[in-house]
């Protein structure tokens, strides 16, 4: 994943100074630049507000941008949208289905709409609600449904005609946990066999279980991306280890954070293995050592609060 400026060769989608300006003059997306290749499970995530939905809806050809430029698989997502929409996948909160007909029978008329033939169709719609664990309820009509079994139904129909890019607006909302696995099982799947994922959460814990890449938003603009580790190293340059000892060596830098616990900086990862022979070599019994890593909600909350400084500081 890259977030700065952008080739369109050979990427499943890019986005360059890509801006979105409402009626009124409200700055819905500021101006981002990225790029996914296939396979990539990118989450997008802030809060509620950021401008991920109208990101989203840019990407898919329902909004035109007000300045800069996307593609996903190569097409102008504004001026060719039905193609568009033959290659892709979305699945929203409120994704339109019709409650009268069942789950085979959306299905099926999903499928007619993106020209699958009825054998192609059928036997693909029954592997995936097999998949989704819906087979049994499959002839059920969908006013009948709970909101998880309509998600799940939702992942399904967006599934059905082998997207190659596929955007995801929280897919394990109002999911079980068993559910929820089990569809984060099949995304992961879908990666693995070359679709390019664009799945918008606000849930930092979720988002780093699943995700390959990141893109922090925050009102409107995209201020960090990368892997997690890139992210990291945005924030901290430092590897934090943790100890527990008898002791510490006279000289070591370190800061106490529990009775024997102690916290030190080391330069890199390699290093531990140093740190260790130290304490050893003092006479203190080591009884554990661990490399503290920052989570992506450490990570977010901090790159977001070095943002509004350098706001802050750029308008003083």
């Amino acid at each position: 994943m890259q977030a700065h400026r952008v080739r369109n060769e050979m990427k499943a989608i890019t986005a360059e100074g890509l801006s979105k300006t409402y009626d009124g003059g409200t700055v819905a997306v500021d101006g981002i630049s990225f790029s996914l290749d296939k396979g990539e499970i990118f989450g997008f995530l802030g809060p509620n507000g950021a401008g991920k939905t109208t990101t989203v809806k840019l990407l898919c050809g329902m909004l035109a941008p007000s300045g800069g430029e996307c593609r996903v698989l190569g097409i102008d997502p504004a001026q060719e949208p039905e193609l568009l929409h033959q290659k892709t996948g979305v699945v929203t909160e409120h994704a339109q289905m019709y409650d009268h007909m069942t789950a085979l029978e959306n299905l099926q008329f999903y499928g007619t709409l993106f020209g699958m033939g009825r054998s192609e169709c059928e036997e693909r719609a029954m592997a995936l609600l097999r998949r989704l664990e819906l087979a049994d309820v499959m002839g059920r009509r969908l006013a009948a449904y709970s909101t998880g079994m309509r998600q799940r139904l939702s992942l399904a129909r967006a599934l059905l005609h082998r997207p190659q890019v596929l955007f995801l607006d929280e897919p394990t909302s109002g999911l079980d946990p068993e559910s929820a696995q089990n569809v984060n099982s099949l995304i992961q799947e879908q990666a693995a066999e070359g679709t390019t994922v664009f799945l918008c959460t606000h849930q930092l814990r979720y988002a780093q279980e699943i995700c390959t890449t990141y893109g922090l938003m925050n009102k409107g603009h995209l201020f960090a991306a990368g892997t997690l580790a890139q992210l990291r190293a945005m924030v901290c340059r430092n590897t934090k280890v943790r100890v527990k000892a008898s002791r510490m060596p006279e000289g070591m830098a370190y800061r106490e954070i529990g009775e024997h616990i102690y916290e030190i900086d080391a330069a890199a990862e390699n290093e531990i293995p140093q740190i260790v022979k130290r304490i050893m070599d003092a006479g203190g019994d080591l009884y554990h050592v661990s490399e503290e890593k920052m989570s992506l909600e450490e990570i977010y909350f901090s790159l977001i609060d070095s943002a509004h400084e350098e706001t802050e500081r750029e308008q003083s």
